[in-house]
């Protein structure tokens, strides 16, 4: 006699992932508040920018350094946190990372790959949740080709996520990922200060750490063409930088591409050493930015005559701001740092920032 079970099959064996997504869920249906956040993240090549809609955004210095479990790490904050992952590695972010022998540089690795370290790197605690932070979260993620790493981005972010960040346990559900086109944001925020035309195109170029890119957008607000390049950002200019007599001589050793970047945002100073290239940069910025430019000419040229506005933004153009003074035809975003990231959460603007009365739309320019 043939018995038949009557057991029901056994269920597919759930990945941690699910298992911590159905326990936040849980968590709801029994009525436990589990807060909600949202966030725009625009992990950059020299550094994290991330938003939560209030405040002012925030930025971690895109580098790390992995602390052996052997060893203690130096003192850890908000803008340098200390990441822990179940399995037991833990990473320094930010400026605290050059006080170990060695750091790991974002400019020089593929940051798709990264995002989930950047990411619990950016995620500062809920003040009274105490020293266990639990939440389910939305994102807004920009990356500078969405096509080609949409994929990537949705594998590695969607789902649950455990890890320890500053000594606080984190158990976080990532809902939702919205990825859009790096430099969106920024054109976002510059129609809302009224520094795009009404007719006519606008060219963005944003200008990063480690790339730059240019997207050509019409008066709807429709992307018609673009340019990714994978290098070109400012690190090149510092890599040139680090090269010269000048400055190797006085310090008798290699200069490091990493700390010139710095000295960018600090008056051209190399770290603490009082070495400044401020007399000479010219000599390089010079043929840098305009090589950019002369890029972005040679793409769009079909489409010059209808072009109203270049605007420039991204973490790295306060280099060139000076330079464009006077060229009506051009504009920089205030506060060009955290334009895209301020530009990436619905419904958030830029008002608070002042636009240049002198920014007015031209129709020709010969700044190329």
């Amino acid at each position: 006699m043939t018995v038949t079970s009557m057991r029901p099959p056994r269920a597919k064996k759930e990945s941690a992932a699910e298992l911590l997504r159905s326990d936040l869920a849980l968590d709801r249906a029994t009525g436990r508040s589990v807060p909600l956040r949202s966030l725009a993240l625009d992990a950059g090549n020299y550094d994290l920018k991330y938003w939560e809609g209030v405040g002012s955004p925030r930025a971690i210095r895109s580098m790390r350094f992995q602390v052996p479990l052997g060893r203690d790490p130096v003192r850890y904050s908000e803008s340098s946190p200390l990441v822990e992952l179940p399995d037991g590695r833990r990473y320094h972010f930010g400026m605290q990372a050059y006080k170990y022998r060695h750091q790991q540089q974002t400019v020089v690795e593929n940051k798709v790959d990264l995002v989930k370290l950047h990411l619990y790197a950016c995620l500062e605690p809920i003040p009274y949740l105490g020293d266990q932070c639990e939440f389910r979260i939305n994102l807004q993620v920009s990356t500078p080709d969405p096509a080609r790493n949409r994929d990537r981005l949705e594998e590695l972010l969607l789902g649950g996520h455990e890890f320890r960040r500053n000594e606080i346990d984190y158990r976080i559900v990532v809902e939702n990922v919205q990825i859009e086109r790096e430099g969106l944001g920024s054109y976002r925020g510059a129609q809302q200060l009224g520094l795009i035309s009404e007719n006519g195109y606008t060219i963005v170029i944003d200008i990063g750490g480690g790339t730059w890119l240019s997207r050509l957008i019409d008066a709807e607000g429709e992307v018609i063409d673009e340019n990714v390049m994978d290098r070109g950002g400012s690190y090149e200019l510092a890599t040139a930088i680090s090269f010269d007599r000048r400055l190797t001589n006085v310090l008798g050793t290699s200069a490091d591409p990493g700390l010139i970047m710095d000295g960018f945002r600090n008056n051209h100073y190399y770290a603490d050493t009082g070495q400044n290239w401020s007399e000479w940069l010219e000599e390089y910025l010079d043929p840098w930015y305009k090589g950019i430019f002369r890029t972005v000419k040679s793409q769009y040229t079909p489409f010059m005559p209808r072009v109203t506005r270049f605007l420039i933004t991204g973490g790295s153009s306060h280099l060139i701001r000076d330079r464009l003074e006077g060229f009506k035809l051009f504009a920089v975003m205030p506060d060009p740092q955290f334009a895209n990231v301020r530009g990436m959460l619905p419904g958030e603007t830029q008002l608070s920032l002042a636009p240049d009365p002198e920014l007015k739309v031209a129709t020709h320019d010969d700044r190329f």
